[in-house]
């Protein structure tokens, strides 16, 4: 389905118990996507780098049970999207995805992105004038740090030759997350991983992805994201995980330095992955922002 309208016979104010998937043919890959009916601008919910669009589910379900529309979407070479043909995941072909997909929607969403899809947004609304109505940068801005990004391409790289059960799975994201507590249930990793025909599972985005040594800039120059931050003219907002290590207080200010009018909010407890160690003040935070330039 490319695009998205109202579903017949759905209320605005009674969404549906579950998300309407969708596809988006972009130029080069075909996007996988969620959307909960509702009213106002389209929220659009951007993944960081190896997650996949179901990290944001609890959220999205949280603002559509408040009446908002809300999507999820899979960049190209992660979860139910297309793997590019020639492993292009660099910034480029991210930012022309996102900017192709908003195209097809009937008002400027409110982008809200984590790491990679945070870097995503920030490139996208200050080189596209008029794309967006908002935008919310999730632990991530024009500088981050060195050390943290490495912990995520070593996370990233360290199981490509998959996992024996799920969990394994789960020991490995509980060795990198060691402050959220490990899941009671399995189910919901099989979102995260695809058991393949050698019958060990794999995470669910392409391998080559981690070629690119430079998360979550993705080769997007540092002068380049400083002239867009620069230009960015909507509400932003800048939510950094209280204990992380790959946005620092430092890198929160010089954001704010280039982008003065923006807001920032931090969630003390967290770390870079701050919508999963606490989505109700993640949420909660992001809702307050809505209501400030989405009305309502």
């Amino acid at each position: 389905m490319e695009g998205w309208g109202r579903v017949a016979g759905v209320s605005a104010t009674v969404p549906p118990a579950d998300p309407i998937p969708f596809t988006h043919r972009a130029r080069e890959v075909t996007l996988a996507g969620d959307r909960w009916e509702g009213a106002g601008p389209p929220v659009v919910m951007l993944h960081g780098g190896g997650q996949t669009r179901h990290s944001w589910d609890r959220t999205a379900r949280r603002l559509a049970a408040a009446g908002r529309r809300s999507i999820t979407l899979d960049a190209r070479g992660h979860g139910d999207s297309e793997w590019h043909p020639d492993g292009d995941y660099a910034m480029d072909g991210l930012v022309e995805d996102l900017v192709g997909f908003v195209a097809t929607l009937d008002e400027p969403p409110v982008l809200v992105g984590a790491s990679m899809g945070g870097m995503t947004s920030l490139l996208a609304c200050g080189e596209h004038p008029g794309l967006a109505a908002g935008a919310v940068l999730v632990d991530v801005a024009v500088r981050v740090e060195t050390q943290g990004v490495q912990r995520i391409l070593d996370f990233l790289a360290a199981h490509r030759d998959g996992f024996d059960s799920l969990e394994e799975v789960a020991d490995v994201i509980a060795a990198y997350n060691p402050h959220r507590p490990r899941p009671k249930s399995l189910d919901g990793l099989r979102k995260n991983v695809r058991l393949r025909d050698d019958g060990r599972w794999y995470w669910h985005w392409d391998p080559r992805f981690v070629d690119i040594p430079d998360e979550a800039r993705r080769t997007a120059r540092l002068d380049r994201l400083e002239r867009a931050a620069r230009a960015i003219d909507v509400p932003v907002l800048l939510v950094r995980g209280g204990s992380s290590d790959v946005l620092t207080p430092e890198g929160v200010e010089h954001l704010l330095r280039l982008v003065p009018h923006a807001e920032s909010a931090d969630v003390s407890g967290t770390g870079h992955m701050l919508v999963g160690d606490d989505n109700d003040v993640f949420t909660a935070t992001l809702e307050g922002f809505l209501a400030r330039v989405a009305g309502r």
